[in-house]
């Protein structure tokens, strides 16, 4: 696998599999990360996925991530519920939230859940997609450590808390919306620095506020946020919907990912599913036209076609089923010596090791 460009998504999802399996999660529970962390890289979006296994794996190992499958429930009631993660792997978690979610909204028309103390879930697209599929509309959101400042501030005080959501489509998949707060995500800015990169100067500022387009002056900085003060605070109201409102860590009790994984990373998650068949009939109908509309828009000279909301994503997913995943040179060589720690063989294509 490590000689190649391209790895078939079932030897790349096989291979982390293994390798949580050997890390102590059950397979159930290993086929489920590693097909959460597969499916981010066939949609483009390798900053939520196999370069994310040595850090799950050295948390698992130090004790900062359980091996649970299953969080608890603090609250339920109604439409609403609270879980406690208890700091097990976020796609896991996720998943239980959503679906409880989804299954509130079939009694109620909505269903919202929290989850505190828990762990990076990956992509946000996987939520919302499930509720979609089931003809829901999804949102989803995380908070993280501070990253970004306040519109004139010299310290990180928000996350780039990632949000998305997604409507069904008649007739097309689903409309979907999945995006960090911040200009680039931080696993991007880790992958140029990996690859001794440069990054555009919008994406963080150095340990001073000042823009930067070097990537280890910007790991030790801060990012930017997207739009400015539109990304800003959006950021702060997500912090409420998840840390705030779950009765979880927020702000700068949420710790960082990488600084230390021996400390728990102790985010929240939110979760809020629609029906829309409780407002009426012809939602899905009604989008079709909407995404029509969109889809059959003027283009501008030169542009051939414009695209809706996790169009884009979902091409690049159908790609790489045909041609497989690409992974960067950094993070097949990490993925390679995660393996030989745990001992796990990589495994080749047509199933072999």
């Amino acid at each position: 696998m490590d000689e190649q460009d391209t790895v078939p998504i079932a030897e790349l999802t096989a291979t982390i599999r293994r390798i949580f399996a050997a890390a102590g999660l059950a397979d159930r529970a290993a086929q489920v990360v590693a097909e959460s962390l597969v499916d981010a890289d066939c949609r483009g979006i390798p900053s939520h996925g196999t370069m994310l296994v040595p850090m799950y794996v050295d948390r698992i190992r130090r004790g900062s991530v359980s091996t649970a499958e299953i969080a608890a429930t603090v609250v339920d009631l109604g439409a609403v519920a609270t879980l406690d993660g208890g700091n097990a792997l976020g796609q896991l978690t996720g998943d239980q939230a959503m679906r409880l979610a989804v299954t509130k909204a079939r009694q109620f028309g909505i269903g919202a859940v929290t989850v505190r103390h828990a762990f990076h879930f990956g992509g946000a697209f996987r939520y919302v997609l499930a509720a979609a599929e089931q003809g829901f509309i999804g949102l989803a959101a995380a908070n993280t450590r501070p990253l970004m400042p306040a519109p004139g501030g010299a310290a990180p005080v928000v996350g780039n808390n990632p949000l998305a959501l997604a409507a069904p489509v008649a007739g097309r998949a689903p409309i979907v919306l999945d995006m960090a707060l911040s200009e680039a995500a931080l696993g991007k800015i880790r992958i140029a620095a990996a690859e001794d990169r440069a990054i555009p100067a919008t994406w963080a500022t150095d340990g001073h506020g000042v823009p930067t387009t070097d990537p280890a002056a910007a790991l030790a900085g801060m990012l930017l946020p997207s739009g400015g003060p539109k990304g800003y605070g959006l950021a702060v109201l997500v912090d409420v919907l998840t840390g705030v409102l779950s009765g979880g860590a927020f702000g700068a009790s949420v710790a960082g990912l990488y600084a230390d994984t021996t400390v728990p990373n102790d985010c929240a998650h939110f979760f809020l599913a629609l029906d829309p068949a409780s407002f009426g009939a012809g939602f899905a109908d009604r989008m079709r036209d909407l995404a029509e509309a969109i889809t059959s828009s003027a283009t501008a000279p030169g542009v051939e076609r414009v695209y809706l909301p996790g169009e884009l994503e979902a091409l690049r997913h159908e790609n790489a089923r045909a041609e497989g995943v690409r992974l960067e040179p950094a993070v097949r060589a990490a993925l390679a010596e995660t393996a030989r720690e745990l001992g796990v063989e990589l495994v080749r294509a047509g199933g072999g090791r």
